[in-house]
C-alpha cells in the first residue's frame, strides 16, 4: 500500500492483531494505523509497537480522516458497535468487515447505502500468516479501495474475491470451517493410530505433523492435490490400500459434500 492515510481498526483481538502483525511486517508504519479496542491486554502490545491503541472511538481525538476502517469485532455485538463509525462514511473512505454472517445489506443499513462495504471472511490460520479470505464489495468501493483492502488482507495470508455476495456462504463452509475439518481429521488419525498401538503422543505428533507438513508442501510445490496423491501413490502399496476405503462410493467425498453443504447452509441461515 502506498497511501499514508490513516488505517483504523476496530477491535485488537486474535484476528484483528494479527493483521496488525501482518501489516507491520510488510513496512506499514505503526503510526498510521489506530486501534479501538475496549480491552488493555490487547492493546498493550500493540501500542508497544507504535501504535495508537484506545480503549474507545472518543479517544481517537477530532480530524481522523481512515483510508479504511477494518471492522473486526465480534458478529454477536457488530450491531452495537458499528454505529458509532458512520462519521467515518465519506467516497473516500471504505469500511472492511471480517465479521462472519453479517451481510453487505447489514452494514448498508447501519452505514448507510453511499458507504463503501467490503465483506470478507477470513479463516483461522490467518493468526500464522498462513490465512485464507474471500471478500465481496459493493458498487460504491472503487477499484483502488479494493486494492487496498486486499493489500491489507494479504497482510495474513491468500486472497480471493467473488462478485456474488451468497457465495460468501460456500467459502465459509470451505475455507472459514474448514480448519476445524483439519484439526478433527488430525483427531481421528492420531486416534487410529493409538488403537493400533501407537503411544498416545507419538500418535499425536505423527498425525499433526504428518497433516502440517502435507500442507506445506501443497503450498510450496505447485503442483494438484490430485498430482500429490498419485505422487505418494504406489501400485498395490499401503497408500493405495488406505485410499481404496477413502475413495469408495460411500467414502470421503461424499462424506465431505455433505459437510460442506451442511456448513452453507447454515451460514445462509445466519446470515438471514
Amino acid at each position: 500500500m502506498t497511501s499514508e492515510r490513516p488505517l483504523l481498526l476496530v477491535g485488537g483481538g486474535k484476528m484483528g492483531g494479527a493483521m496488525v502483525q501482518g501489516w507491520l511486517a510488510r513496512g506499514t508504519s505503526p503510526g498510521r494505523i489506530h486501534v479501538v479496542d475496549p480491552s488493555a491486554d490487547n492493546r498493550r502490545p500493540l501500542a508497544d509497537q507504535g501504535v495508537n491503541a484506545v480503549p474507545a472511538i472518543d479517544d481517537l481525538g477530532e480530524g481522523l480522516d481512515p483510508e479504511v476502517v477494518i471492522l473486526a469485532v465480534k458478529p454477536q455485538v457488530m450491531g452495537e458497535v458499528a454505529p458509532s463509525y458512520a462519521r467515518f462514511v465519506a467516497p473516500g473512505t471504505v469500511f472492511l468487515s471480517i465479521a462472519a454472517g453479517k451481510t453487505i445489506g447489514f452494514f448498508e443499513e447501519i452505514l448507510g447505502a453511499q458507504a463503501a462495504i467490503v465483506r470478507s471472511i477470513p479463516n483461522t490460520p490467518s493468526a500464522v500468516g498462513r490465512g485464507m479470505t474471500v471478500a465481496c464489495a459493493n458498487a460504491n468501493v472503487t477499484a483502488e479501495q479494493k486494492d487496498s483492502c486486499d493489500a491489507l488482507l494479504r497482510g495474513v495470508g491468500e486472497t480471493g474475491w467473488v462478485e456474488d455476495e451468497s457465495l460468501i456462504d460456500v467459502v465459509t463452509a470451505v475455507a472459514g470451517s474448514g480448519p476445524a475439518y483439519v484439526f478433527y481429521l488430525i483427531e481421528c488419525l492420531a486416534q487410529a493410530g493409538i488403537d493400533q498401538g501407537l503411544p498416545e503422543e507419538l500418535a499425536r505428533t505423527c498425525a499433526g505433523q504428518m497433516v502440517a507438513g502435507a500442507g506445506e508442501l501443497y503450498r510450496q510445490s505447485g503442483e494438484t492435490a490430485e498430482q500429490l496423491r498419485k505422487n505418494v501413490t504406489s501400485p498395490k502399496g499401503t497408500t493405495e490400500a488406505a485410499l481404496n476405503v477413502l475413495m469408495a462410493a460411500d467414502g470421503l467425498r461424499p462424506l465431505i459434500g455433505r459437510t460442506v453443504e451442511a456448513a452453507a447452509r447454515r451460514s445462509r441461515e445466519l446470515a438471514g
